[in-house]
């Protein structure tokens, strides 16, 4: 019997079974693409597993016309390893010829967890803005903005908070009911708001009718199908409808779901390299034997090593990371040597990273209120 899991925009527990949930969302397995995606890691490992619509993007690449890249992060917590694989997609697709649209979800974090507006900002740019940054985000062709306050220029913000309520004409209480559970007022606002997020770019005030991609975990999907259900339904102005990539999410360190209120889950961006040894060696949930003679015996299960999960995501040698499966699940690797062998990937990528930071913090500026 498989355990039962739980897939909602608020909770994620259990063994998730993929294949059901792209039965069950409606969504398609990614195919082959085009050699180009090949040189990220995430679509190379087929980390990013199933999408809506991604045709679209892969025409506009192939024909270099313009696309959009949307996104947004909710600014609660630390900025951590899982946050950074998302951002890793935004950077290749800012190479790849995207305008990239960032929304700082400020208003939702206000209505769904009770924080202020100014925290969400210093939240956002301390933790958020500044790893993006550091890990590769340019200014050109990239706006960072505030649901709480879109842009400067005053045509955009009022083009943008003109279609949320526009949208309001086209949703129905049960359909928001049957995403938030629990429904208020504010919940509402708030699904609005993100759904403008997503269409927002198409319009003429930005970039007109273009190409958007949404790049989400598979437990963001409601926001996606309910955007794209008011898209379908509103005659002016007229939506070419918003596409999505699915990626897989990164395992927390004890084995459940990486979470920014769980600090044994995580590896946060700003840990130094006691506290990134501390965590694997006491936390990383492991798939070796009891004992050392018993592994040697019987080898461990990499598939369930949290510490062999993540190298597939850091790890950008395919052979060197086909040789450590192999040398665990035969036993000749230990579990402490691969947690080793994840620490040393971590602390040299963190170090870097954190460098980097420091020279991120002057460039903020240049990302925010166009």
């Amino acid at each position: 019997m498989k355990e039962k899991f739980v897939v909602t925009p608020w909770e994620v527990k259990g063994n998730i079974d993929y294949d059901k949930l792209i039965k069950e969302f409606g969504i398609q397995p990614v195919g082959d693409l085009p050699s180009i995606f090949n040189t990220n890691l995430l679509f190379r490992r087929k980390k990013i597993f199933a999408q809506r619509d991604f045709s679209r993007i892969l025409d506009a690449i192939k024909q270099k016309k313009p696309f959009v890249m949307m996104t947004g992060l909710m600014p609660t917590g630390k900025f951590h390893i899982g946050h950074a694989i998302l951002a890793q997609q935004f950077v290749f697709y800012q190479n790849l010829g995207a305008k990239l649209y960032i929304a700082v979800a400020d208003i939702e974090a206000y209505h769904a967890r009770e924080q202020s507006l100014e925290e969400s900002r210093e939240k956002a740019i301390d933790q958020y803005i500044t790893n993006y940054i550091a890990l590769g985000l340019k200014p050109k062709n990239c706006e960072i903005y505030f649901q709480s306050q879109r842009s400067k220029d005053g045509k955009k913000s009022n083009a943008y908070y003109r279609l949320q309520n526009l949208l309001a004409r086209h949703a129905t209480y049960n359909e928001f009911r049957a995403v938030y559970g629990e429904i208020t007022p504010g919940k509402m606002l708030s699904g609005l708001l993100q759904a403008s997020d997503m269409l927002h770019p198409q319009l003429q005030e930005f970039e007109g009718p273009v190409p958007v991609v949404v790049p989400v975990g598979v437990d963001q999907d409601p926001h996606i199908r309910l955007a794209r259900d008011l898209a379908s339904r509103i005659k002016t102005p007229k939506f070419i409808q918003i596409s999505s990539t699915y990626h897989f999410f990164v395992p927390g360190l004890n084995g459940g779901k990486m979470s920014s209120s769980d600090p044994t889950s995580f590896i946060a961006l700003t840990d130094d390299e006691k506290t990134v040894a501390k965590k694997v060696m006491k936390y990383a949930f492991s798939g070796g034997q009891p004992t050392i003679e018993e592994h040697r015996k019987k080898g461990g299960n990499p598939d369930i090593d949290v510490s062999y999960q993540w190298l597939t995501f850091f790890e950008e040698d395919d052979n060197k990371l086909k040789r450590i499966y192999e040398d665990y699940k035969s036993g000749k690797l230990l579990t402490g040597e691969l947690k080793q062998i994840l620490i040393e990937k971590l602390t040299k990528f963190l170090k870097d990273h954190q460098q980097k930071r420091e020279k991120a913090k002057d460039q903020i500026d240049k990302f925010l209120f166009k």
